[in-house]
């Protein structure tokens, strides 16, 4: 199967069920090493506290700083690919959420069902019909996932069914997989992490992207911080924040903040980065501005539409 239609699978499944596994998509080499640089932040880290993040948890984030290999699973062809084709449409680009690793230690008790989505208010306020998604996750085990140590439980469809706060746990998949493999769902999808009831810690990191123009779970800018990112390839970079949203959002002194990865001294003054149409629809007004009698022309419709003025959909995905 080629990558493009591995994508489009994948990418069907979850408009379809929420969620899709994903076989064999690193090698066994780059867990091992993953997990051998891991393995002390592991042992530092202090349990949460909460009832949400569960006492008997393990987290720690940042982890394009803990460990070189970690660019490998962020930028992934295929789940660049997916993040696309589910974001794309209703940003200018997508960038990260969130690194995180999770341990749950043996007795760990089960995750209470949510959905990632829920985070940012507004998400209750669009119109489902649109179909509009805000983050997918990618989870990706360090060490197998299974029904007994707490493989993550997702409901199947409840994208479909944002109404339903709950859904019966009858209905509920465990996400049963190997290293190497990756758990994709959507942040509409109800999920939770499973009870350990194992003697051995379950351990996984899980990597989000969201729709660029919403504020992350994890700030990328303290995270890493422009001493940091700028030992990145700039695509990265960009993923993590350094990259301006237009129409003109997250700038840093009216520019791109992309400019803080520069050695070179930073230039002065502001710089717009709008949306083609918006560069279309201000020129057309400048016209019609200079025009005798300063009226300006009857602007196309996709020109006068919310899209264009709000910057909050790209058309063709």
């Amino acid at each position: 199967m080629t990558a493009i239609s591995l994508s489009s699978q994948c990418s069907a499944r979850m408009r379809d069920h929420g969620y899709a596994i994903i076989e064999d998509l690193v090698s066994p080499d780059l867990i091992e090493a993953l997990n051998a640089d891991f393995e002390k932040h592991f042992a530092a880290t202090a349990f949460s506290q909460g009832n949400f993040s569960g006492t008997e948890t393990r987290r720690f984030a940042g982890l394009l700083k803990r460990s070189c290999h970690v660019a490998h699973l962020v930028e992934h062809d295929l789940i660049l690919a997916l993040a696309d084709d589910l974001l794309g449409r209703w940003c200018d680009h997508f960038s990260l959420n969130l690194t995180q690793a999770i341990e749950l230690a043996p007795g760990a008790s089960q995750q209470v069902p949510h959905r990632d989505q829920d985070m940012w208010p507004c998400s209750g306020f669009i119109d489902r019909e649109r179909d509009i998604e805000f983050l997918i996750n990618v989870l990706w085990p360090l060490s197998a996932f299974t029904r007994d140590n707490g493989a993550t439980l997702v409901w199947p469809g409840s994208h479909q069914r944002q109404d339903e706060l709950l859904i019966t746990p009858k209905e509920a998949v465990f996400a049963e997989m190997a290293p190497g493999s990756a758990l994709v769902f959507l942040g509409s999808t109800l999920h939770a992490a499973g009870a350990n009831r194992t003697a051995l810690p379950r351990r996984g990191i899980i990597i989000s992207y969201c729709l660029g123009w919403l504020k992350p779970y994890e700030l990328p800018w303290l995270a890493y911080p422009p001493e940091v990112a700028r030992q990145f390839p700039r695509s990265l970079a960009r993923l993590a924040g350094y990259q301006v949203h237009r129409p003109n959002l997250g700038t840093f002194e009216g520019r791109c903040p992309s400019l803080l990865l520069e050695d070179a001294a930073r230039p002065n003054g502001a710089v717009d980065a709008l949306l083609p149409e918006q560069e279309a629809l201000i020129a057309a007004w400048r016209q019609g501005a200079d025009a005798p009698g300063g009226h300006p022309p009857m602007l196309a419709p996709h020109l006068n539409s919310g899209s264009a003025s709000l910057g909050t959909e790209r058309a063709g995905g």
